[in-house]
């Protein structure tokens, strides 16, 4: 079975429908539910359960304390390259923008780890454009390499890739893999993805299971919110969420919550016809906790500093922190050209002291291997 056989059982416009047509006695029964099934979650992301959003709020902190404690990992990414060979709207890097591409050498990925390093982390995501004539899996195997000294543990967010090379990548000791179905409306992703590999939407929705059939530790799902209605995107996630879930057990799960954020060289950013408030985000958050109590819920620099710190409490286990989206951005090229916008521009020790203020304790370091 693929996610494929689930995801076929519903119709996008019908889901819509559901969720906007959710009354307030809905809301109160997922609510009350002991265990919540994806069902719930629709109603809790519902237009009407906002009137419910303190409730929510309250039982989102109780159960994300309950499983998590008074924790928040912190993590940054190293950018390797800009690279990239396909067209996306919504990124600086889409092909079809002229910007001068970089890619980091060896002596140069060391570089940027070394600063990472400085900061305070012992693990590191990658993140690279889709290229894989440059970036391709020989390229990240051995920056793997050259890292995996360096680092309790390793984590990607690269180009969908095929069963036998996250096989590959995961015996030179990659440890997590976050895939981003953008948006899970056919239609609309071929809109926003009309040239390269990653055009083919099938394939990129079939990519967890190839991770979870290879055996990575840890999936990070997502929607890029603000291509489609966040409502009905979300539920698809969930439901995503809840079939790797029952498939591949043995792995670990984390949600991000990437809001579009305004692009360097193209006014494509107004095109985008969904917008969500932040009231809206923190119902989504919390809604993911009361559907899942043992995902790890993640907020990006993407989002502003008085934002992201009131969402200390309600749901979110893990938070970005310095972050630099370019590659070599850290200490190599520091003028490079952005992915994206970053909105929270703090430093990983003044984000750690946010989170000490509050009573929480930043952490610094994922899984290691040593206590498997």
């Amino acid at each position: 079975m693929m996610f494929k056989t689930w995801f076929d059982h519903y119709h996008w416009d019908t889901v819509t429908q559901e969720i906007q047509d959710t009354k307030p006695r809905r809301v109160e029964q997922a609510l009350a539910a002991k265990k919540r099934s994806v069902e719930d979650f629709k109603a809790l992301i519902s237009p009407a359960a906002l009137a419910y959003l303190e409730p929510m709020a309250q039982l989102s902190h109780q159960l994300t304390q309950k499983r998590f404690g008074k924790t928040i990992q912190l993590y940054a990414p190293l950018y390797l390259s800009n690279e990239c060979q396909n067209i996306c709207t919504y990124c600086a890097f889409s092909l079809d923008n002229k910007i001068r591409r970089k890619t980091l050498t060896d002596e140069e990925i060391l570089r940027e780890a070394a600063a990472i390093k400085e900061l305070g982390y012992e693990h590191v995501l990658l993140v690279t454009g889709e290229a894989n004539q440059t970036v391709g899996v020989p390229y990240l195997k051995n920056a793997i390499r050259l890292l995996r000294p360096h680092f309790a543990n390793i984590s990607m967010e690269v180009q969908p890739l095929d069963l036998e090379e996250y096989q590959e990548l995961i015996v030179e000791g990659l440890h997590t893999v976050l895939v981003y179905q953008e948006t899970y409306h056919e239609e609309t992703y071929k809109t926003h993805h009309p040239k390269g590999k990653k055009s083919n939407f099938h394939y990129r929705l079939a990519t967890p299971d190839r991770l979870g059939q290879a055996g990575i530790h840890k999936i990070g799902l997502g929607a890029l919110l603000g291509l489609e209605d966040w409502r009905t995107d979300s539920f698809f996630t969930a439901l995503h969420l809840q079939y790797l879930e029952k498939t591949y057990w043995q792995s670990k799960y984390s949600i991000s919550f990437p809001r579009l954020r305004p692009i360097q060289l193209t006014d494509h950013f107004q095109t985008f016809k969904s917008c969500m408030s932040d009231k809206e985000l923190v119902q989504l958050i919390c809604a993911y906790r009361l559907f899942n109590e043992d995902v790890e819920l993640s907020l990006s620099t993407r989002e502003t500093p008085r934002f992201r710190d009131h969402l200390v409490k309600l749901g979110i286990t893990h938070m970005s922190a310095g972050s630099k989206t370019n590659p070599g951005g850290y200490v190599v090229e520091p003028e490079s050209l952005e992915q994206f916008e970053i909105s929270d521009e703090r430093t990983p020790a003044q984000i750690s002291s946010v989170i000490l203020n509050q009573g929480y304790v930043p952490v610094w370091k994922d899984w290691d291997p040593s206590f498997v």
